[in-house]
């Protein structure tokens, strides 16, 4: 057996962490056995955070322990260039075998056209939808998630290949599961106890939706309209029977884990790169810094890890690189500043909480978002009880989510003191405003470079027209044109 720790870290996408049957969901008490499992045997963290609420900027963030704006991650199109390290070059430095299976999603380019205009104007203030959402559907046994149980299977191939060597392993297995489209099995559903399925008291028409940053959010992600009940009840049935999914999967994980002999080397991670709105706040999809897309799962069970422990204090992702590297009694500080690595991480080790639930140096978490279906910078400090959201050039909006845990009451004028206490704390780590003027200067610039270029190609009017049409799932007949007004929106902009 290997003097260091085996790290195994089991990734979903698009899972609110508050959708387990551990977190006390009582849909949930049936679905999750293999969650739950892995909470019993190791400590489970209540309030973890992405550090951005969507796929490449959280993903980018995570694997470089560096807040996204660090790197410029600003949207899906935005990721990290070739020369940035990751947790797996210094693990590979430090002799460890490394295997990553499926969707990194955390490098520059891989994402489509819509994530970069969309993202480029989104200051333009265009009401007009950038995404459309397929309705939930229910699918025979074995016609769905044939993928990511390829992935599971390679990595049980990876797991049974690294357990004969004597050198210790990092594997990484990520899935497509709990993304939307929202596509379920036949035999998961009834895992799901539907008479508790919890519909939000925030299904609302637009008119009702005050703050005009998140008006502007629901218009661009086609989410204007009231959602029915009827309609929330099927998604979300549909997404948690997808989770129930996903649990399989991390079951069969730790039955190999086990029956390799494994377990009291090896450290497991679950948790995903943000959550999913699913009807709340009448939402889909993510880039929202309410709970429903903000909080992620993040469970942990190792060789000195508590049994059965939580920790109630706010963490994010940022601090997994640095957790990583102690599990596996890695000096950070003899990669600092040499080969491209930063002089510090900015995240902090969990280990203390882990094995001894020391206090957290650090009490907040914090999460950024710069991209598309987002009228604004956006910034989001998670406190105790207390949660602040800042909208650069919006009215703020601040919960209290011991109190609303469904984030129905904004207490930013009825609260100015704890308001402004939590903004000072923004204040005094990050630069908010320079930030956001940083990544509207992006915006800019490299709408002006494309908008050049698709005119002299004559495509621009088209484009732009099936980008706020919805871009993908659009029919030619559901294409609304670029209309002069959009146009002239987008030249009052960039006169700004």
């Amino acid at each position: 057996m290997p003097s260091q720790p085996n790290i195994v870290f089991i990734h979903a996408e698009s899972m609110d962490g508050r959708k387990m049957g551990c977190m006390g969901h009582p849909a949930m008490q049936n679905a999750t056995p293999h969650m739950d499992r892995l909470a019993s045997e190791g400590v489970l963290f209540t309030n973890a955070y992405t550090n951005s609420p969507v796929c490449n900027p959280s993903r980018a963030s995570m694997w470089s322990g560096k807040y996204p704006h660090y790197y410029a991650c600003w949207n899906n199109h935005e990721g990290l260039r070739d020369h940035v390290p990751t947790w797996q070059n210094t693990f590979e430095s430090a002799g460890y075998r490394t295997s990553t299976i499926g969707p990194i999603d955390y490098a520059y380019g891989k994402h489509s056209i819509r994530d970069r205009i969309g993202s480029w104007t989104r200051a333009a203030n265009i009401r007009r939808p950038i995404s459309r959402t397929p309705l939930p559907q229910v699918v025979a046994d074995g016609k769905a998630n044939g993928r990511d149980w390829d992935r599971t299977y390679q990595a049980l191939d990876h797991l049974h290949r690294h357990a004969t060597t004597d050198r210790p392993f990092w594997l990484y297995l990520t899935t497509g599961l709990v993304h939307p489209a929202f596509t379920a099995e036949k035999r998961h559903m009834p895992l799901i106890d539907a008479d508790k399925i919890d519909i939000p008291p925030t299904l609302m028409p637009l008119d009702a939706t005050h703050n005009p940053a998140i008006a502007y959010q629901r218009v661009t992600k086609n989410c204007d309209k009231q959602f029915a009940e009827s309609l929330v009840r099927e998604i979300r049935h549909t997404y948690f029977a997808m989770i129930a999914a996903l649990d399989e999967m991390v079951g069969r994980v730790l039955q190999a884990i086990d029956d390799l002999g494994l377990r009291d080397n090896t450290y497991v991670i679950f948790s995903s790169d943000h959550g999913e709105m699913a009807g709340d706040q009448n939402q889909v999809l993510k880039r929202s810094m309410y709970e429903a897309s903000a909080h992620v799962p993040l469970i942990v069970r190792g060789p000195d890890v508590q049994k059965g422990g939580v920790v109630n204090t706010p963490v994010s992702l940022v601090d997994l690189y640095p957790t990583f590297t102690d599990m596996a009694r890695i000096r950070y500080a003899d990669y600092a500043g040499n080969a491209a690595y930063p002089n510090a991480l900015d995240g902090e080790s969990l280990l203390p909480q882990l094995t001894a639930y020391a206090p957290r140096k650090r009490d907040w978490a914090m999460c950024e978002y710069h991209g598309d279906r987002c009228a604004t910078g956006t910034f989001m400090l998670r406190r105790g009880d207390w949660k602040y959201v800042k909208h650069v050039g919006f009215d703020a909006e601040l919960f209290n989510l011991k109190d609303d845990p469904d984030e129905t009451t904004d207490l930013v004028h009825d609260k100015p003191e704890i308001a402004r206490e939590l903004d000072q704390i923004l204040g005094e780590n990050f630069d908010c405003e320079g930030i956001d003027a940083r990544a509207k200067q992006y915006d800019r610039e490299h709408f002006v470079t494309w908008r050049e270029q698709a005119r002299k190609e004559g495509i621009y009017e088209d484009a732009m027209a099936r980008v706020y049409s919805g871009y993908d799932r659009v029919c030619i007949e559901d294409i609304a044109p670029w209309t002069d007004e959009n146009e002239q929106q987008i030249e009052a902009w960039l006169e700004r």
